[in-house]
């Protein structure tokens, strides 16, 4: 996470943007190609609780290297920067590292010429204006998901990703993992007969405490961590506690993540999409129920139900784990199959022996996220999980959010990204940010 500095480092951020202004292409593996070391070079841009853990993954690459790490908060910052240190440090004969620079911008992290990439693992509404930007300046970008808060930010930044011939590798790791890969290849090659339904379970959030607001602890940049949301007064249960490894609570305040429904959703819901077929679209109709909290901070959907309705009559029933086992159900008109993280169940039996033959839909393979996006910068081809695939399934479950808060049927453009005839609903595809930020 990041925070406003002076005019200067603006200076030097502009500066540095103009200079990779148009769109780059690389003729080497990376822009460090000379570097002794031939590594991509890696800024890590949010180090909290999943960013200490992508950090740690991406210090396992040896294809990587981790040269700055960027937060709002100084502690993290600073751990994150010890983590880095000391795991370099060991594999130096010497015993000793001291090249990992920090931030507390990540305009700065940005303005730096010898990073390629960079890891974003911010709240998500922080995820689009950073990613953009590190675009913009000819960086590839693995960011945790879900891709964007609104619609309207995963089209601007898918469509800046690829105008400025950027690799973006979102965090849906389990296209990575066998059985969901295996899930979908049995469902695009029919081995369950015609598509009839899909049963999407995600877990549920628990509820929190009523508490007033609090003092702004002095590690903390609230303000920049605010950003693009609207100003609200700090309390713990609003951002993140001090231990960095504890669940935080803007994962429950609408202001800056929707709930589960983009928590595990944009896990589960990829997966379905990924199965059926239509990771380039969406649904056409959207009908929801949820209830919400009376009160607290802690204000996203509790239980609920959504029923997405795609142009060819599929429906997907997306709700909580008290209506669906946790996982992806695909059911035809000849068996189903059930995936899950570890587990892959189906109907009839033999199908969970089955391989596609090399003239039947193969899908792409993964055996690690983090070395899939490494690889495809490398050699300048789409990851297994890439901004446009990402932005779709994101999509399906903010339109589920949308229709749980209107409590209507509504009719959705998937070719257009617009609700058809419904003004109310397309005003909630997007939101206005706070001064001085801006897409």
């Amino acid at each position: 996470m990041f925070t406003q500095r002076t005019p200067l480092s603006r200076r030097v951020f502009l500066k540095s943007i103009a200079a990779v202004a148009a769109p780059y292409v690389l003729t080497s593996p990376v822009r460090g190609a000379d570097a002794p070391s031939n590594k991509i070079t890696i800024g890590c841009i949010g180090v909290g609780r999943m960013g200490t853990g992508d950090l740690h993954d991406m210090l396992g690459r040896s294809v990587a290297q981790i040269v700055a790490v960027c937060d709002v908060d100084t502690k993290r910052m600073n751990n994150a920067k010890g983590i880095v240190e000391n795991y370099y440090a060991k594999q130096d004969p010497g015993g000793s590292f001291k090249g990992c620079a920090t931030y507390r911008d990540f305009r700065e992290l940005l303005a730096r010429p010898d990073i390629d990439a960079v890891q974003i693992v911010t709240p998500d509404h922080w995820h689009a204006i950073p990613a953009m930007a590190a675009a913009r300046a000819g960086k590839d970008i693995f960011m945790q998901k879900p891709l964007t808060y609104t619609i309207e930010e995963g089209r601007i930044l898918s469509d800046t990703v690829r105008r400025y011939g950027r690799v973006l590798q979102v965090g849906s790791q389990q296209r990575s993992e066998w059985q969901f890969r295996r899930a979908c290849e049995i469902v695009r090659n029919g081995c369950i007969g015609r598509l009839q339904t899909v049963q999407v379970g995600l877990p549920l959030d628990p509820a929190g405490p009523v508490r007033g607001p609090m003092p702004v602890p002095a590690w903390l940049d609230y303000q920049m961590w605010l950003g693009p949301a609207p100003y609200a007064e700090y309390t713990e249960d609003r951002v993140h506690p001090e231990k960095i490894d504890d669940r935080p609570g803007w994962l429950r305040v609408s202001d800056y993540c929707l709930g589960m429904i983009t928590g595990w959703g944009a896990h589960h819901n990829d997966i379905a999409q990924w199965g059926m077929g239509t990771e380039h679209t969406g649904p056409v109709e959207i009908e929801a129920q949820a209830e919400f909290p009376a009160d607290g901070v802690w204000d996203v959907h509790g239980p609920f139900r959504i029923e997405y309705t795609y142009a060819n009559g599929v429906k997907v029933i997306c709700a909580d784990e008290r209506k669906n086992k946790v996982g992806v159900l695909f059911e035809g008109s000849e068996g189903w199959v059930f995936v899950t993280r570890g587990a892959i169940d189906a109907q009839p039996k033999a199908l969970l022996q089955w391989t596609p033959r090399i003239d039947q839909v193969r899908l792409m393979v993964s055996t690690h996220h983090k070395q899939n996006f490494l690889d495809a910068v490398k050699a300048r081809t789409e990851p297994i999980a890439p901004v446009e695939v990402a932005h779709r399934s994101c999509s399906v479950c903010a339109l589920g959010y949308i229709a749980m808060k209107l409590g209507r049927k509504l009719r959705w453009d998937p070719d257009r990204e617009r609700f058809v005839n419904d003004e109310g609903a397309n005003r909630m595809v997007s939101r206005p940010m706070r001064q001085p930020w801006q897409l």
